[in-house]
């Protein structure tokens, strides 16, 4: 999630600000970026426990040391939260997850690179202090009691409010880790065509990344249990949103949406203020039981827009949040999966061709189905496997389109790597876990922690 926001910001006078918020995002062609973003977990060599925030060996001493290559500490309460450097920030989840939300950049050269750099550093931070890093989807051993809250105020709110609406929404924030990318749009019909490609395709994303397959040391049964909490997280701001596939679906229909899911907070003077449950509508009024008469600006609208956690989110730019987090070649492929299915049009028009038709009842079987049986599952008389292996050649033909060569002239479609290899076997990074698992490993974990940390 990201840092402390910044407050202030123009008042909000008329409901068209809140539509123009996300129409605001639009950009041509030639500046459209790419931002990822991932999460991993910290443990500690010896023990493999989670960290704790405070202590020699902590969050904080990890947040600190990472300073010594230029990052700018964000302090909360007295406490550091973040770090920032140029467009770059790394902050925590809940659980002391640590995120790295990358900059905004040209190619995926660049994002590879930038993944390395951040490992490489946090190595360097982490190794001295005895700590290590896994990426995958959920925590394979650890109970919600294992795990330190974070010093954040935000997290507090969404702690106390999060059991009012879901069973999960605590291991959501615990005891996931994700890979994101976000992504530009020209238009407001670009925007409608990307969401719908991306929205109906993100349980194939599930599947091909999945790697949450283990909980408390057990077998969930299913291939991405991550993806599986947000079902029973908070349907007020979780799910497949079916309006987008709706017509006349646009920057108004989604503002729509975001009026009517519940608030956490409100930002002021570097206080979070808790409004959770209550009604972004009745702030424009002035009637927010929390900030009686104060009517909200456009920045509580962009903190707003972060508390919704759609398989798709819309901002100021499009949010890719299907796949569990994985080793470095996932952290690259998720970016190039996407980048290649939506930057290049004759991709995109091949990807929508492939989905146009595909049922409101179907995607929700597919939201549903696929954490559990992931590229097996069955759909239109075959199993996705085959369908993903579609999908991954319009995602490599896009990016071979695109022609972005690195130094040593590979083109982009070498970060397709990882999800050629699931398509072509079927078998998922949580397929080869629970094969290890239940055999060389003899039911162990400390060998995922030694083989799969970064």
């Amino acid at each position: 999630m990201s840092a402390p926001p910044s407050g202030g910001g123009a008042p909000i006078e008329n409901r068209r600000q809140l539509i123009e918020y996300f129409a605001a995002g639009s950009k041509p062609r030639a500046a459209w970026r790419m931002g990822t973003e991932h999460e991993k977990f910290g443990f500690h060599a010896a023990t493999l426990k989670p960290l704790a925030y405070d202590g020699p060996a902590g969050i904080r001493a990890l947040l600190e040391g990472l300073t010594r290559f230029g990052w700018q500490p964000v302090s909360e309460g007295g406490n550091v939260i973040a770090l920032k450097r140029k467009g770059a920030n790394i902050t925590l989840e809940p659980g002391g997850q640590l995120e790295l939300s990358g900059d905004l950049l040209s190619t995926l050269h660049e994002t590879a690179d930038e993944n390395e750099e951040h490992i490489r550093e946090v190595k360097a931070v982490a190794e001295p202090l005895g700590l290590g890093f896994l990426g995958m989807g959920f925590a394979p051993e650890w109970t919600r009691d294992d795990i330190h809250w974070m010093p954040k105020g935000r997290y507090k709110i969404m702690r106390e409010y999060m059991p009012k609406k879901g069973k999960l929404g605590l291991d959501m924030m615990l005891r996931t880790c994700t890979v994101q990318t976000n992504l530009d749009f020209e238009s407001e019909a670009d925007m409608v065509k990307k969401f719908r490609v991306s929205l109906a395709l993100q349980p194939l994303a599930t599947a091909l990344f999945a790697m949450s397959p283990f909980k408390e040391g057990k077998d969930t049964g299913f291939k991405s249990y991550r993806s599986h909490i947000w079902t029973d997280t908070d349907p007020d701001r979780c799910g497949m949103l079916p309006f987008v596939f709706e017509e006349g679906f646009g920057f108004e229909r989604y503002a729509d949406y975001m009026l009517d899911v519940p608030m956490y907070f409100v930002y002021r003077d570097g206080q979070y203020i808790d409004a959770s449950g209550q009604d972004f509508k009745d702030f424009l009024k002035g009637k927010l039981a929390a900030r009686p008469g104060e009517l909200p600006t456009v920045n509580d609208w962009a903190d707003h827009v972060t508390t919704a956690f759609p398989e798709v989110r819309l901002k100021r730019y499009l949010e890719m949040r299907g796949a569990d987090s994985g080793p470095l070649p996932a952290l690259n492929a998720l970016p190039a999966l996407w980048v290649g299915l939506l930057y290049d049009q004759s991709a995109l028009d091949a990807a929508w061709d492939l989905v146009r038709d595909w049922t409101i009842e179907e995607h929700d079987f597919l939201r549903a189905q696929t954490p559990k049986t992931g590229l097996a599952t069955p759909f239109r008389g075959r199993p996705l496997v085959a369908w993903g292996r579609e999908v991954v050649a319009i995602a490599r033909a896009g990016l071979k389109a695109r022609r972005q060569l690195d130094a040593q002239g590979n083109d982009e479609t070498r970060y397709l790597a990882p999800l050629e290899r699931a398509a072509d076997s079927g078998l998922a990074p949580a397929d080869e876990l629970l094969a290890q698992w239940q055999g060389a490993w003899k039911g162990s974990f400390a060998p995922l922690f030694r083989d799969y940390a970064y």
